[in-house]
């Protein structure tokens, strides 16, 4: 039997090539796709990022290794780590990793200002 002809192979090829193990949340992976489907390069997710010793100071939840650039998607549970989460994005800016943040509502009421943000940063 040819798996080329049955109906929804290719589609299914297709969302399979999106897939992401590393991925921790839905909302990343919405904020990942919106980035992709909007033509900008695939980050790698949860990439630990180390200090000079190297200790790990930060995993953004995407990052561009190229430009040195972290996003993190920001749900409900940053409220109850606010502290932790200022800690750790100190230590990686010290480090020189830029960090975007986003949150639910910049994903679903202005995806295109998170797009141009984005793009924005990775031409700079």
């Amino acid at each position: 039997m040819h798996y080329r002809r049955l109906a929804g192979i290719a589609r299914f090829r297709e969302v399979v090539g999106h897939v992401e193990p590393e991925a921790e949340s839905r909302m990343e992976t919405r904020l990942r796709m919106l980035l992709v489907l909007n033509g900008l390069p695939r980050p790698q997710a949860q990439v630990p990022i180390l200090d000079d010793a190297g200790v790990v100071i930060g995993r953004p939840d995407l990052y561009y290794p190229d430009r040195r650039l972290g996003i993190e998607y920001d749900g409900s549970t940053h409220r109850d780590s606010l502290t932790a989460d200022n800690r750790r994005q100190n230590r990686l800016l010290d480090a020189g990793v830029t960090l975007l943040r986003f949150s639910a509502g910049d994903i679903s009421q202005t995806p295109q200002a998170v797009v141009r943000l984005v793009r924005s940063m990775l031409a700079a």
